[in-house]
């Protein structure tokens, strides 16, 4: 079969700077945006209009790490290879595949007038900023539209678009491989989180709470405050570029995001002929053509920029990503860009559940879970969003046969028909990026209610412990739920160590060499207590020896250094665990916080760690163990610790009385500026798990004013 065509071609960029009018408009929209700064360099946003907000919104995130807006933005769009060089050029494609600046252009322009008077906010205030900041060189975009705002709708960028494989795509459209990868780890929000509701009833004050506890990559998010004389008066985590609060509350509710596993994805195997030099894909009895669209992809080379033209395919049903057994695999996701930034907008000035829920009902929200709660007390919880109706028949975990009629969407299933829960007796909901029918025990949703597709993921480790420090409370206050979201027993070895120590003990003579060279981690094992701290050697065996586990079972290994009994592999990979310690460390003695540290030296993406340099020790272990406050570290080429990337990032505990209190903390600081005294002044409190006082209402803003400015105003 023909292969798609790949042309070359060169392209050049112009940098666009403000012309007069512009130059006028800006300044007059800062003269009426206050930023006022507090001693954590927090910015509080005030204006007007919600217009004037969202401006001084991206004026102040750009100050605070223009590098992460604009990477974002870059990878929204499917520019990355333009800064970055060839090799990145199936990443870009995959976003092409779905983001079109000519589309996007047009749902702006039919956008209603108040949204589109936002996305003229957001990318003046960009654009004010570099404007006003000469000095700052951006490493592609010098100048931001408006219609951009809609490339990057929802808390990851391009969101279910990444769970495409960029290999199957350079497989399948390649023509030769450029080592196509997918670099965009460092900015991806896939990692899990943790959302708890309390209510009423369940605490002291007899007030609802809510913990928000994404975990993503370190310094993903920043921490916000946006105010207006139109009703707006949000606080919370916004994705670097968006201009809104994804995670986070108002005056009457908050809402927290958690990942999900609800399938809003379908991949379609279709039948392929080709005549007279066209593609053609079989759908019931008739042959239909693909569409083929020619995307233009830039990258740079040598300092040059360079372009390439794909010719790619789409069936009815999706773009073609791959192929397998000779037949084309497309893809079926939510492209709503402009249905999905009104969704993500209006909820920050939701006034209460009903004004909630029918906010959900737009049902773009594809990729997340949603935990609430409300100042009436209301707590409730959405598993997924965005879920299509499909025929029970069929395994929709596969890729399905695309020339059967009967695996179309059949509309989507309506938030009435989705899993809910909303006020459970027990007074708690939890979501781990776990199983809905534990999202409040026993109270929980019935598996057999519900079609397979909409909730497939099992329980987890960190669901359990959730579970376990929410049921039967009933004093919860912020130190308490502080206290439970850090709760530091490792539900993931509750089975696993009691299994290693059976099986040591269980060794037959001939292993007593064994005895004698385990039996010291082995007993600090048999009477650890399961929980995590800096000074506790046992962690550090716990993790290094569940590591070793995991890599062995993935693949497949066969016991090495003792007898070839299956079951002796447990204790095979405490000994490799053992081993490992002594080499790196010269002693398999070693408290956890020695190893697992914090690290922060630089402001860019993906940081170069370096054992010399200064970092802090972490007590919390990776989520996969049952560490609901996650930290998710291993070793760098040159290293023997192990540094955090991912995890706890922005953390908040919320109270909806009759005035909204609320703690947080931030990974590090809110500034991306190694010079900048925000850019590690919250790093000891984080590692601690101690949290700041939220200031939300005005009086107290002014009450912890460090700095206010109008932007570009010194």
């Amino acid at each position: 079969m023909t292969k798609p065509v790949v042309c070359f071609f060169l392209v050049f960029c112009i940098r666009v700077s403000g012309a007069a009018d512009d130059v006028s408009r800006w300044e007059k929209q800062a003269s009426e945006v206050t930023i006022i700064r507090d001693n954590y360099g927090i910015p509080h946003i005030y204006g007007k209009t919600d217009a004037l907000a969202v401006c001084g919104l991206m004026y102040a995130q750009c100050e605070d790490d223009f590098n992460r807006v604009e990477t974002n933005y870059i990878t929204a769009m499917g520019c990355m290879a333009e800064a970055k060089g060839e090799r990145e050029i199936f990443a870009d494609l995959r976003m092409k595949l779905f983001v079109d600046p000519e589309k996007l252009k047009q749902e702006y322009t039919q956008s209603p007038p108040w949204l589109k008077a936002l996305m003229d906010a957001f990318a003046d205030g960009i654009n004010y900023y570099l404007y006003r900041n000469p000095g700052v060189r951006p490493g592609l975009l010098t100048h931001f539209e408006p219609w951009m705002a809609l490339a990057f709708t929802e808390g990851s960028i391009g969101g279910d678009i990444e769970q495409i494989p960029v290999s199957s795509l350079e497989k399948f459209y390649g023509g030769r491989l450029v080592f196509g990868q997918d670099n965009s780890d460092q900015m991806q929000d896939r990692g899990g989180s943790n959302g708890f509701a309390i209510a009423p009833a369940n605490t002291v004050a007899r007030h609802a709470m809510l913990l928000i506890n994404p975990h993503t990559s370190l310094f993903f998010r920043s921490e916000v405050h946006m105010n207006s004389e139109q009703g707006l008066n949000a606080y919370g985590a916004v994705t670097w570029g968006q201009f809104f609060i994804y995670q986070g509350f108002n005056e009457t509710c908050g809402w927290m995001h958690t990942s999900s596993g609800a399938d809003a994805i379908d991949y379609y195997l279709e039948t392929v002929v080709e005549k007279f030099g066209k593609f053609y894909y079989q759908y019931g009895n008739e042959l239909r053509p693909f569409n083929e669209k020619k995307i233009r992809l830039n990258y740079i080379q040598n300092g040059i920029m360079k372009g390439r033209e794909i010719t790619v395919f789409y069936s009815h049903h999706g773009p073609v990503i791959g192929e397998k057994d000779g037949k084309w695999i497309t893809v079926r996701l939510m492209v709503k860009h402009e249905r999905a930034l009104i969704q993500s907008y209006l909820r920050t000035k939701a006034a209460g559940y009903k004004d909630f829920n029918r906010i959900m009902r737009l049902r773009t929200n594809s990729s997340n879970n949603t935990v609430y709660a409300d100042r009436d007390g209301n707590i409730a919880y959405y598993h997924g969003n965005f879920i299509p109706v499909r025929d029970r028949k069929y395994d929709w975990s596969e890729p399905v046969d695309g020339s059967v009629p009967g695996t179309e969407w059949k509309g989507l299933h309506s938030l009435k028909e989705m899993i809910t829960i909303r006020n459970p007796s027990n007074g708690w909901i939890q979501n781990c990026n776990s199983t809905p029918f534990r999202a409040c025990g026993d109270n929980s949703s019935i598996k057999d209610d519900y079609p397979v597709y909409m909730a497939p993921e099992p329980e987890n480790a960190r669901s359990l412990h959730a579970i376990s420090v929410l049921q039967g409370k009933k004093d919860f206050t912020f130190e308490k739920l502080i206290a439970a979201a850090y709760d530091p027993y490792l539900t993931g070895f509750a089975e696993l160590i009691p299994s290693l120590v059976a099986a040591f003990d269980n060794l037959s003579l001939q292993e007593e060499r064994a005895r004698e060279d385990l039996s010291g981690p082995v007993d600090l094992l048999r009477n650890w207590d399961l929980r995590y701290g800096v000074n506790s050697v046992p962690t550090t065996l716990a993790v290094y020896y569940g590591q070793e586990l995991n890599s062995r079972n993935s693949r497949n290994e066969k016991p090495a250094g003792l007898s070839g009994d299956p079951e002796v592999l447990q204790v095979d990979a405490l000994a490799s665990a053992v081993m490992k310690l002594e080499h790196d460390f010269g002693t398999w003695k070693v408290p956890w916080g020695e190893i697992n540290r914090y690290q922060r030296v630089t402001g860019a993406l993906v940081q170069q760690f370096n054992d010399g340099m200064p970092s802090l020790p972490v007590p919390f272990v990776s989520g996969r163990w049952g560490s609901l406050a996650a930290f998710e570290s291993r070793t760098y080429p040159g290293t023997r610790m192990m540094y955090g990337t991912r995890g706890n990032s922005f953390v908040a505990v919320v109270e909806f009385g009759e005035k909204v209190r609320a703690k947080s903390i931030l990974a590090g600081g809110i500034s991306g500026d190694p010079a900048s005294p925000h850019f590690s002044d919250q790093s000891q409190m984080y590692v601690e798990g101690k949290f700041k006082d939220v200031l939300f209402y005005r009086e107290d803003v002014e009450n912890n004013t460090a700095l206010r400015y109008h932007p570009g105003f010194d």
